[in-house]
């Protein structure tokens, strides 16, 4: 080479790096970030805190040497534009035929909380952990040398959007842009399979359910689980922090994400390139090899499972069945989340916080 650049490229997949002549042109590079990135379509972000990149204002055909910017050495983080698509139109083109929806995981196996008779109130039910300011200031790691980074806790706000939240971060990018159109899916999806989705399986009836999953305020779980790991055709783990116990939706996908449930709180796992990096270079969906029986992610969910142990260890959790509870509208004290529906019901408050 005439004179060799260098520079690191992040994508969904990972982090990859780049050699290439500075004579070669812009086209060329770009070309080279899609073959290393898997994407064909992206903008480019630079620099740390990362910022755009402004790749309308470069011809194809300028070499790499006659562009301002200094490229070697330089990280790029690559953002794919068809996100943008899923935003604005999540249905889009994914609609599937009944034949193809695998039946939901049978419901002692799926990650609570389950949806049973009575937990839906009139009133939305808000249910508000304690706070814990040593996780979300000093989050357990979990080294992960085959993916050239660290395994972290995201943590998520407490507002039963939580669910939605750390799946949207992880499958569309943003946990805040995508809780909308995340319910809207299982919403449509529900409705579009009336013989799947049935009054007996959701213990509602469809029309109701899917008023009330489509409510800011309403928790999602188990079904909303496994409708949202097949429409974006994602092998969903649930590891629960009280038991280490890991729920699987869409289990066998190509790909995989990893939630952490702490009993009335969703929370998602990150790869990220090292300790204290912003979320920005998170990567929160990772490969999976099958063969021979053996199974390869890199190391990513036994690395989460370590996570959750730590978590574990510092009482991450909340024990749904017997966790003191106040209502934080009357102040009366009850114990377990079905006291709280109880309560719900005979009174209309809907905030509840755990007691002491």
């Amino acid at each position: 080479m005439t004179g060799a650049i260098r520079l690191r490229v992040r994508g969904p997949q990972g982090v990859a790096t780049i050699s290439i002549d500075s004579a070669a042109t812009w086209s060329q590079l770009f070309h080279e970030i899609s073959e290393k990135t898997g994407v064909a379509d992206f903008d480019i972000k630079y620099g740390y805190p990362p910022q755009p990149f402004n790749t309308e204002s470069i011809n194809g055909q300028t070499k790499l040497s006659y562009i301002p910017h200094k490229l070697n050495g330089e990280q790029f983080t690559i953002a794919p534009r068809d996100v943008q698509k899923k935003l604005a139109s999540p249905m889009e083109g994914t609609q599937r035929a009944p034949e193809t929806v695998k039946a939901l995981p049978p419901r002692d196996l799926t990650s609570p909380p389950q949806h049973k008779q009575g937990d839906f109130p009139d009133q939305p039910l808000g249910l508000t952990r304690k706070k814990r300011p040593d996780i979300e200031s000093d989050p357990p790691e979990v080294p992960v040398p085959l993916l050239d980074g660290v395994m972290v806790l995201r943590v998520m706000p407490d507002d039963n959007s939580c669910m939605f939240r750390a799946l949207s971060s992880a499958v569309l990018g943003s946990a805040l842009d995508g809780m909308t159109e995340l319910r809207s899916v299982v919403a449509q999806t529900i409705q579009a399979q009336p013989d799947l989705y049935t009054e007996g399986m959701l213990e509602k009836k469809p029309v109701d359910y899917c008023k009330w999953i489509q409510r800011e305020d309403s928790w999602g779980g188990g079904i909303e689980l496994s409708i949202l790991s097949q429409h974006f055709d994602i092998e969903i783990c649930s590891i629960n922090v009280q038991d280490l116990r890991i729920d699987t939706f869409n289990e066998g996908r190509p790909t995989r994400c990893i939630l952490v449930y702490s009993g009335i709180h969703y929370d998602v796992c990150a790869v990220t390139p090292f300790s204290g990096a912003e979320p920005e270079f998170d990567r929160k969906v990772f490969d999976v090899v099958r063969t021979d029986g053996e199974e390869i992610d890199g190391g990513a969910l036994e690395a989460a499972r370590e996570l959750c142990k730590g978590l574990q260890s510092k009482h991450y959790f909340t024990d749904t069945h017997g966790f003191s509870l106040k209502c934080n509208q009357c102040g009366q004290n009850g114990n377990g989340q079905q006291w709280a529906v109880e309560h719900a019901r005979k009174t209309g408050h809907g905030d509840f916080g755990e007691g002491d």
